[in-house]
């Protein structure tokens, strides 16, 4: 009775923009592979542990199956034992005898109880939506556990750009510090006017302030990197640009073709498995305007003494079919059926939506990651600019051919300029990691999510990623 199913077709373009050749599928890119830097990999196994969104969508997933088991066994008859023994005294005025009658009755057997034999599929519809929800429910974990690597990848990063901000502030604030040495020894012997060192006490007070700030945002930074590692990080900041220089790399990846993302994001995977839920909801719909023809059955033994129960010529039995077919019910099948149309109706545009959405989220990170790896390599050109700037700034000044406000104004534009280029490169690392959450990365080497030890389960469903 269900509708054939057809993969809605999403239009969608041969590639993802001008020079962006094919590659192999970023699924199979495990996200060790991806992500080198140890101690962030350190922290994404800790959020795989220990994250309690993670655990909810694992408990999500033993839920569906549960579930799952529950419909499939109502497609098998119920076979119970049953034993009874009764004891009764009629008294005479009701006995056809005329006399008082004690009686006793004992029966053994095994019965089936209101089986329900499905002929139009009614069942199977019913089952294999289950099964379509269960395997969405397991899609949607993998697309948690993914987006969760990304998020521990992105505020990690985003960490250590406030640690190597940081450390730059540090430095530019140690570095004003002694130039206020100075110019209150020149001040002191009157080769400084006041006003030159209220400008370099003004610069001071910027660089600490700067630090202050930095030291703010470090901490909620590492506040939302332990709400997702789900216990606190042991993280120390990073205190030589070595340091910072390592965690500025991820492995290069190409973006492959568009058509690849159907295979490759779980969360597509799941929106396509509800669909297919919802299609076989349409079934279920359709066998409930035939006849229920249901079976009540009964067999073994009864005696009206105990010691004669087994034996031969007691036997017993009872077979009681029944059929009930829908006359008149004002109107509830046909509601039912138009509410399973409309649902599927709906999971195909959400799932339109969803592959939409994903080729946006491709095409963005690889756009941020082409123009901000030009803004970053514009950026170090400009620092070294400042730097120069910077430099022949300070020397006109101690060869009187300019004001210090030049040098304050030049210095300011350094320390503005360093800051702007860590950012940018935080920036550019970011669009890479969306690009990998964008492109499925690892999907296909995520572990699987333990499963309820249930007989219940069948071979094909215990190893959704095959669907």
């Amino acid at each position: 009775m269900a509708p054939s199913y057809e993969r809605p077709a999403v239009p969608l373009p041969a590639q993802y923009g001008a020079g962006m050749a094919p590659a192999a599928a970023a699924a199979a890119l495990e996200w060790r592979g991806y992500f080198t830097d140890s101690a962030l990999q350190r922290l994404i196994e800790q959020a795989l542990a220990h994250n309690h969104d993670l655990r909810t969508a694992v408990l999500r997933v033993q839920e569906a199956q549960a579930a799952y088991g529950i419909q499939r066994s109502a497609r098998y008859p119920t076979l119970g034992l049953s034993a009874e023994a009764a004891r009764a005294r009629t008294p005479a005025d009701l006995s056809l005898t005329g006399h008082a009658i004690t009686a006793s009755q004992f029966q053994v057997g095994l019965g089936v109880s209101s089986w329900e034999l499905d002929f139009w599929g009614r069942l199977a519809s019913l089952n294999e939506a289950a099964l379509q929800s269960f395997l969405a429910t397991d899609a949607a974990r993998r697309a948690t556990t993914l987006s969760l690597i990304a998020q521990v990848a992105d505020t990690y990063l985003g960490l250590r750009e406030v640690d190597e901000r940081l450390r730059l502030a540090q430095e530019s604030a140690a570095s004003q510090r002694e130039s206020l040495r100075i110019f209150t020894r020149r001040f002191e012997v009157g080769s400084a006017s006041r006003l030159e060192l209220t400008q370099v006490q003004t610069l001071v007070a910027q660089a600490d302030s700067l630090v202050v700030q930095l030291q703010q945002l470090r901490d909620q930074q590492a506040h939302a990197l332990d709400l997702l590692l789900g216990s606190p990080a042991e993280l120390p900041p990073m205190q030589t640009p070595a340091q910072a220089e390592a965690v500025w790399q991820l492995t290069p990846m190409q973006a492959g073709l568009p058509s690849e993302l159907m295979l490759q994001r779980p969360d597509l995977a799941a929106a396509e498995h509800q669909l297919r839920a919802a299609n076989a909801q349409i079934g279920a719909a359709r066998a409930a305007f035939f006849p229920s023809i249901r079976l009540t059955a009964f067999g073994g033994t009864a005696s009206n003494e105990l010691d004669g129960l087994f034996k031969g010529a007691n036997r017993a039995w009872s077979f009681a079919p029944s059929l009930s077919l829908p006359i008149f019910d004002g109107g509830r099948n046909q509601a039912n059926l138009d509410l399973a149309e409309v649902r599927r109706n709906l999971a195909v545009v959400q799932y339109e939506q969803a592959v939409q959405a994903a080729f946006r989220d491709v095409a963005d990170a690889l756009s941020a990651r082409r123009w901000l790896a030009e803004q970053v390599q514009v950026q170090r050109e400009a620092l070294a600019v400042q730097r120069e700037r910077a430099r022949l700034s300070r020397l006109a000044y101690d060869n009187g051919a300019t004001s210090f406000l030049d040098v304050l104004d030049a210095e300011r534009s350094l320390i503005s300029a360093a800051q702007q280029l860590v950012q940018t490169r935080r920036a550019l690392l970011a669009s890479q990691v969306a690009l990998y959450r964008a492109l499925g990365g690892g999907a296909q080497a995520l572990p699987d999510a333990p499963l309820l030890a249930s007989p219940t389960l069948p071979a094909s469903a215990a190893a959704p990623t095959a669907h």
